[in-house]
């Protein structure tokens, strides 16, 4: 429990420090904010009536205090382009975001972490070699180069996928549930619909994914190797216990820990990777709409992504930690 409090410390005080710089950097950045989001053309009363509404006529520590109060009530204002409130954007075009991540996570997860046992418990042979090829080929491969090599291979040449988008042009989303294409057209009954949102989403995925493989792969690999070494394995396959009762009953649970801390940081990195990916594939999700707010110069988008993202990396860090006291005692009596 004393381990989970310091986590718990330690995750409250990494937030508010990114939204103090957050607040800092978008104070130094924008020398008016009232005039960037009025526009030029805006009279100098009309600007000063503003900053008046967004409190910019107050103290430093009373603007710095007001943003914290708002932040917490999740409210970061409105967009300078959109004019709409960050949050109904984010809310918009964060299960896009979500319906790319999640089988991405899911997948690369389950392929990683098997690719990376077959490669340890045959060390030394073809299946090792081939899954250390595949390993460094995928963390070399720049994201945005994939994605627009898939482009031009299954799109441009074979016809067989499409290069962007969550739907073909014209035909109508599911009702909405979730905001989920595939599991709101499943609800809805629709195959045509959900035929095509997921043949929308394998080249996103794939691209999305392939650098988390990889990753998990290598750090499985060199995980259950150290763990194999030890002198507890060595007794289990002296009793006469199966090489595979061995490697995952015994062995795998324990290399289990350094593959949860890597996960937990691939995920972030996912989310964050959404960027580009989305970019490429013109996917209409949080990272996109992000870089759509930084083209643009609108702070109070670029402001919501970073403490959206320092959030979620956070969040998903703490319950990392949280998995530590499950897969070994020692750590949560500490």
């Amino acid at each position: 429990m004393r381990f989970l409090l310091q986590r718990l410390v330690l995750a409250a005080v990494v937030v508010l420090g990114a939204i103090t710089i957050v607040f800092a950097l978008s104070t130094v950045i924008v020398a008016d904010p009232a005039q960037a989001a009025l526009g030029q053309e805006a009279t100098g009363d009309q600007v000063e009536q503003y900053r008046r509404e967004l409190g910019l006529d107050q103290p430093i520590w009373v603007q710095y205090a007001t943003y914290l109060g708002r932040v917490a009530r999740g409210d970061f204002g409105r967009s300078i382009v959109t004019k709409n409130r960050v949050t109904d954007d984010l809310g918009r075009t964060l299960p896009a975001t979500l319906e790319l991540v999640i089988p991405g996570i899911v997948l690369s997860t389950a392929i990683g972490i098997s690719a990376g046992v077959a490669s340890a418990a045959n060390r030394g042979g073809f299946i090792d070699h081939m899954s250390r090829l595949v390993s460094i080929a995928g963390m070399a491969l720049p994201v945005f180069w994939l994605g627009i090599l898939l482009q031009i291979v299954f799109y441009t040449n074979l016809s067989w996928l499409p290069a962007a988008g969550r739907l073909p042009p014209g035909m109508t989303p599911p009702p909405h549930v979730t905001g989920l294409y595939t599991l709101d057209a499943l609800f809805a009954a629709d195959l045509p619909v959900f035929v095509q949102a997921l043949r929308h989403l394998l080249l996103p995925v794939f691209t999305l994914s392939l650098l988390n493989v990889a990753t998990m792969a290598r750090m499985t690999r060199a995980s259950l190797l150290d763990v194999l070494r030890q002198e507890y394995v060595r007794t289990a396959r002296a009793k006469g216990l199966s090489e595979r009762v061995v490697t995952y009953r015994h062995a795998l649970r324990n290399a289990l820990i350094p593959i949860l801390t890597v996960l937990g940081f691939r995920i972030g990195t996912l989310l964050g990777g959404a960027v580009i990916t989305e970019t490429v594939f013109a996917w209409p999700g949080v990272g996109r709409y992000a870089v759509f707010g930084l083209q643009r110069v609108d702070i109070p988008v670029v402001a919501a992504f970073t403490i959206y993202v320092t959030v979620a990396y956070t969040l998903i860090n703490l319950i990392i930690d949280a998995s530590y006291s499950r897969l070994d005692p020692r750590i949560g009596s500490q």
